[in-house]
């Protein structure tokens, strides 16, 4: 974005026809002759070498006009005031995310791109990521950069971890960053599709220190009822597709929600899930001031240079042409 801060040194450009205007009437040196046949008649090309110090001499005019209007080149940043939510994804990768019961996709896909939408609305919160399977992993800390966390969401994938469900590391793993946070409120969305089977900390233990510490805890539990299908990779017959059912413990989840004052959702399809990620997004607005402001980078000295080396030429053109400086 180019920004001019002085514009009106433009008006200075009625100089440069005015200069074409005072050559074309200026009186020409001239000598008597009797029969002017006897002189050579000037081309094309010595007319117009004739007025290249004039042309030179116009471009000077031209940019140094464009210098004195000072041009500026401007990046804006905005600067937010926030109320100060931190908010901690975690989001259960275990095998069992796989069954393709939330078509077109898997469960994972489908819930990494509600998370995704979620993330961008969430101006001026910080966010961060854990995931868990048999054990847990944080993605990502707390941070403001958004673009990190949808970054990290995007390759989101399988086998990071070894398969299981541990909802209670997955849970002491986001209290644990959110412990250290002077936020005036921080929350903890928990998404899983199963029962916790595995790990040192049960999730009723790792909720009540998120309840001491004053975490609200959404709870999200994903999946249809009954069999759903889920892929198989054979080694002869490639991939398949089989009828399983997971389960999903709703009342542990109930419970966590219950204990720290957050709610339980259960999203049996993709939209419903979207709908979740809505609700929560409404249930704790983030609320912000934010100003712009822009810097600009000062231009001028580029058209500046144009106009000096433009002088020389049309003094070197002159001098050559004419014996003389224009």
């Amino acid at each position: 974005m180019i920004h001019f801060a002085s514009p009106w040194y433009f008006a200075l450009l009625i100089l440069v026809p005015f200069l074409w205007w005072w050559e074309a009437k200026k009186k020409k040196p001239a000598l008597r002759y009797s029969d002017i046949t006897l002189l050579p008649n000037p081309g094309f090309w010595e007319l117009v070498l004739s007025r290249v110090p004039l042309g030179l001499y116009s471009l000077a005019l031209i940019f140094g006009t464009i210098a004195l209007a000072r041009p500026q080149k401007g990046r804006q940043f905005e600067e937010l005031e926030t109320r100060g939510i931190d908010i901690m994804l975690c989001m259960d990768i275990s095998g069992s995310m796989q069954a393709m019961d939330f078509a077109p996709g898997d469960r994972l896909s489908v819930a990494r791109d509600r998370a995704k939408e979620f993330v961008a609305k969430r101006r001026g919160d910080r966010i961060g990521l854990v995931v868990f399977a048999a054990t847990s992993l944080t993605q990502c800390p707390l941070t403001l950069d958004h673009n990190i966390v949808l970054d990290i969401l995007d390759r989101l994938r399988f086998g990071i971890l070894e398969d299981g469900t541990a909802i209670g590391m997955g849970l002491a793993s986001a209290v644990a960053r959110l412990k250290d946070s002077k936020a005036k409120e921080k929350v903890i969305i928990l998404l899983t599709d199963g029962v916790n089977n595995t790990g040192d900390i049960d999730p009723l233990t790792a909720v009540q220190t998120a309840a001491a510490l004053g975490i609200k805890v959404y709870t999200i539990g994903v999946g249809s009822k009954g069999l759903v299908p889920f892929p198989v990779d054979d080694p002869v017959f490639g991939r398949r597709f089989v009828q399983v059912e997971v389960d999903l413990d709703t009342e542990t989840l109930r419970k966590i929600a219950d204990i720290t004052n957050g709610r339980f959702f259960l999203a049996t399809d993709p939209q419903a899930l979207k709908q979740i990620y809505d609700e929560i997004d409404q249930l704790e607005p983030s609320t912000f001031k934010s100003r712009r402001l822009t810097v600009y980078q000062e231009l001028a000295h580029r058209p500046m240079r144009l106009a000096l080396f433009s002088v020389l030429a049309g003094a070197v053109c002159s001098l050559l042409l004419f014996g003389r400086f224009y």
